[in-house]
């Protein structure tokens, strides 16, 4: 009881302490007063001297400096639209070496990737019955001529028919007629090259019975190539037979080149491409058929064309525009675009050269702005947005 008495006397001492504290006044000391009152002095002389500068600043800030910007002069140059594709290349001419009947080789008469001439036996067949028949179609021959001999002879005379005659005539065509059909048979059973070319490997030997299905090796003709590939169906109408075309191969970091020769007069519905067949020499034999490549050609050149940095360009919704300077402020100038390279653009009009176009600041230029040419960048072949005019702007797109 006397516990309770106690923790319910201290309990109503904290609560009085407590409340004295949130009555009386706070008593600060005399120095710490003047502090403060110097302080908010200070302060309103600031707050004042700031709300005198805000109107000076702001009428600063409206004076509209000029735009420090980038620019290009124009220059014409010289633009190459091209198409990229991927091909293959084929032999001029190529052959796979077969015999026309079955037989028995007897000879090969060539060296695995030796040069052939054409007309020279590769492989010959064993053709000793053929020989044996012409042998005996060759006395029949002789047989015959002399009869139409003697016929004529005695029907100048008048004692021969000219019937018999005609016979012994008839019989004489007909035995140069089977001396003949004997030689033919003779010739399939050799093989021969049907062209210059390099001979492939042999897939036969000496002794091994083949037939027309058997493939004895390859003859390919390397002086000269073909470069078969397809482009977009929306290049169809501008190919032209002699168009100037550039290859590389794997392996090599040689640039090729070739031209166009002829093209499929129809356009591949499941491809939607044209399929284009080009030639190239390859006199030294570098280039072997099979090869893939990577094709460019030249769809198109011009000369003084005139050309600005993609960049430039402000494509709007029924026109496309540009920035100039023109006596250290903005001009707007609309122009009209051609072929679109990776970098730059083909203006076709609505510039000039030696006019500067601004490429820099193009989200807040407007008609008439200031402005301040900081640099003049070069349409160089360094800087990867631009090329220079002096040299050439391909126009490259992969099919």
């Amino acid at each position: 009881m006397v516990k309770r008495i106690l923790w319910t006397l201290a309990l109503v001492a904290a609560v009085g302490a407590l409340a004295a504290v949130k009555v009386l006044p706070k008593h600060e000391p005399r120095g710490a007063a003047a502090a403060k009152a110097s302080e908010s002095r200070v302060d309103g002389r600031a707050s004042g001297a700031s709300s005198a500068s805000a109107p000076r600043a702001l009428k600063s800030g409206g004076r509209g400096d000029a735009l420090g910007v980038s620019t290009v002069i124009v220059q014409p140059g010289r633009l190459v639209e091209s198409v990229t594709s991927t091909g293959s290349l084929r032999a001029e001419e190529s052959v796979e070496l077969q015999a026309e009947i079955n037989g028995k080789v007897t000879a090969i008469n060539f060296t695995e990737g030796a040069r052939v001439r054409r007309g020279d036996l590769l492989v010959k067949l064993n053709d000793a019955e053929a020989r044996a028949t012409l042998a005996g179609a060759a006395y029949r021959q002789e047989l015959s001529v002399l009869r139409e001999k003697r016929f004529a002879t005695l029907l100048k005379q008048g004692v021969a028919r000219q019937e018999e005659y005609d016979t012994a005539l008839n019989e004489v065509n007909i035995q140069k007629a089977q001396t003949e059909l004997i030689h033919a048979q003779i010739a399939k059973t050799e093989i021969r090259a049907p062209f210059d070319g390099v001979v492939g490997l042999r897939y036969v030997s000496e002794g091994a019975l083949i037939n027309a299905a058997t493939r004895v090796a390859t003859l390919q003709r390397l002086d000269k190539l073909k470069i078969d590939f397809s482009i977009p169906e929306k290049y169809s109408t501008r190919i032209r037979v002699g168009s100037p075309v550039t290859f590389t191969v794997a392996g090599s970091q040689k640039t090729f080149h070739g031209n166009i020769y002829a093209y499929d007069p129809r356009i591949d519905a499941a491809t939607r491409t044209v399929t284009i067949r080009a030639v190239c020499p390859n006199p030294e034999g570098r280039l072997l058929p099979g090869a893939f490549a990577t094709i460019t050609l030249t769809l198109r050149q011009l000369e003084n064309a005139i050309l600005v940095p993609a960049v430039a360009v402000i494509p709007e919704m029924n026109e496309k525009s540009v920035f100039v300077v023109s006596d250290g402020k903005a001009e707007r100038r609309v122009v009209e675009t051609g072929a679109r390279l990776e970098t730059v653009v083909h203006v076709v009009t609505g510039l000039e050269p030696g006019d500067v176009v601004i490429t820099s600041g193009l989200q807040q230029m407007r008609s008439g702005q200031a402005v301040r040419v900081a640099n003049h960048d070069a349409l160089t072949r360094d800087s990867p947005n631009r090329q220079t005019p002096a040299h050439d702007a391909h126009m490259a797109e992969s099919r």
